[in-house]
C-alpha cells in the first residue's frame, strides 16, 4: 500500500514539471518573436535622415553670365517712291492721240509722254498767227503816216489835226498787235497742253490711259512717276520703340521672300502716333535698286543698342499670376524664386533683368516641378543640352 502511493506522488510530481517546461519552452519563443519583430520594425529600415538624403531632387542649373545682347527694333511697311508725282492733263482735255512710254520706263524732264487731239486748237492757232501778221502790217502803215505828218506838220503843209489823227492811229494800230499777239500766245499755251510732259526726271510707275480716252483736267491723274526715281520704305513701329530711333540709324531691309537685305537709313520720324493702333510712321530712305518696287512688302531691323545682359535659358524663365520669374539654388541647396523682367529675345535664349548677381544658379529645366525652400541637389547643365 504504502508502495503505490509513492508512484502516485511520483507520477503528479513529473506531469506538473513538464507543463512548466512546456510553459517555458512558449515564453522563450513569444520572446525570441518579439525581439525578430522588433528588430525588422526598428533596427532593419533606413533612419528619417537617410531617407531624407535618397529623396532629394537632382535638378539641372546653369550659371548667371552676361554677354552682349542687340537690341534691335522691327520696323514693318512698303516701299513706294520718295516722291510719287502724279501725271495728269493740264488743258482743256481730249481724246487722247498717242502714247509714247510704258511703266517702268526712265523718263526725262520735259519728255513728251502723251499727247491730247489738236486738230481743233491748231486751225485757231494758224489764224491768230496770221492775224499777228496782219496787225504788225497796220501797225506798220500807221506810223509811217505819222511820221510823214509830223514832217509835214513841221513846215506848214499839214494841219495840226491831221497830224493828231495820224498819231491815234498808229498808236491803236500797236494796240492791235499787241492784243493779237497775246491771243496767239494764249492758243499756243493750249496747244502746249495737250502734250501731256514729265515734268522731272524720274522713273515712271504706272500708266492709267490708253489711246483713244477721252480725258479731261482733274479727272485723275494719267501717270504716276518716282521723281529722280528714289524709293524708300514706308513704315510703322510700336509706340514704346519709336523714341529709340533716330534720323540717320542704319537700317537692314529684307523683302519678303528675298535673301539679301538693302541698306537704308532712318530719313523721317512721325511727329504724331496713330491713337488707333498705337503706332508710329518712320520712312527709311533706300538706294535706288532695280528689285526695290514700290507695293512690295518689306521689313526693317534697327539696332539701337549692344548692352551686357544676362542671358538665360527660355526654360529657366516661368510665368505666373505675379509675373515672370527664376528659380534660384542658394547656398544651403535651398530653392528661391527671384523675379525678372524679359528685355529681349538672344540667339541663345531670352535676355533677362532683375536681381540676379554672377555666379547665381538658376534652375534650367523643369522648375515648375519645384516649390519656393525646397531642398535640391544641383548639377551644372552641360552646354548644348536641351
Amino acid at each position: 500500500m504504502s508502495i503505490s502511493l509513492r508512484e502516485g506522488s511520483s507520477i503528479g510530481m513529473s506531469r506538473r514539471t513538464g507543463n512548466r517546461v512546456i510553459w517555458a519552452v512558449l515564453i522563450v519563443l513569444a520572446v525570441a518573436g518579439a525581439v525578430l519583430i522588433m528588430r525588422s520594425t526598428h533596427g532593419g529600415a533606413t533612419p528619417p535622415a537617410a531617407a531624407g538624403k535618397l529623396n532629394i531632387p537632382t535638378v539641372s542649373v546653369t550659371a548667371v553670365r552676361r554677354s552682349l545682347v542687340p537690341t534691335t527694333v522691327s520696323i514693318i511697311g512698303t516701299i513706294a517712291a520718295r516722291y510719287d508725282t502724279p501725271i495728269g492733263v493740264e488743258g482743256d482735255g481730249g481724246r487722247i492721240a498717242a502714247i509714247y512710254v510704258e511703266a517702268g520706263d526712265h523718263i526725262h524732264r520735259g519728255q513728251v509722254l502723251a499727247r491730247v487731239d489738236s486738230s481743233v486748237i491748231k486751225p485757231q492757232v494758224a489764224n491768230l498767227e496770221a492775224s499777228l501778221e496782219l496787225a504788225k502790217a497796220e501797225a506798220d502803215l500807221a506810223a509811217a503816216e505819222y511820221r510823214r505828218a509830223v514832217a509835214l506838220g513841221s513846215a506848214g503843209a499839214l494841219s495840226k489835226e491831221e497830224a493828231e489823227r495820224r498819231r491815234s492811229s498808229s498808236v491803236t494800230a500797236a494796240a492791235k498787235v499787241k492784243v493779237a499777239a497775246a491771243q496767239l500766245a494764249e492758243a499756243q499755251a493750249r496747244l502746249a497742253r495737250t502734250e501731256v510732259r514729265a515734268p522731272a526726271d524720274g522713273l515712271l510707275l504706272t500708266r492709267s490711259v490708253e489711246v483713244g480716252q477721252t480725258v479731261t483736267p482733274g479727272a485723275g491723274p494719267l501717270f504716276r512717276m518716282a521723281e529722280g526715281g528714289e524709293v524708300e520704305l514706308k513704315g510703322e513701329v510700336a509706340e514704346q520703340d519709336l523714341p529709340l530711333l533716330k534720323v540717320g540709324q542704319s537700317v537692314r531691309v529684307k523683302l519678303t521672300g528675298s535673301t539679301p537685305d538693302y541698306e537704308g537709313k532712318v530719313r523721317l520720324l512721325g511727329a504724331v502716333i496713330d491713337p488707333q493702333t498705337r503706332l508710329g510712321l518712320v520712312r527709311i530712305a533706300l538706294k535706288p535698286d532695280p528689285n526695290l518696287r514700290p507695293g512690295a512688302f518689306a521689313r526693317a531691323e534697327v539696332l539701337v543698342n549692344n548692352a551686357e545682359q544676362v542671358v538665360l535659358p527660355q526654360t529657366a524663365v516661368l510665368t505666373d499670376d505675379k509675373g515672370s520669374y527664376v528659380l534660384i539654388v542658394a547656398a544651403n541647396h535651398k530653392i528661391e524664386r527671384r523675379p525678372v523682367h524679359v528685355s529681349g529675345i538672344a540667339g541663345e535664349g531670352v535676355a533677362v533683368a532683375g536681381a540676379l548677381a554672377g555666379g547665381d544658379e538658376v534652375v534650367a529645366t523643369a522648375g515648375a516641378f519645384l516649390e519656393e525652400g525646397e531642398v535640391v541637389k544641383p548639377v551644372e547643365r552641360t552646354v548644348g543640352a536641351t
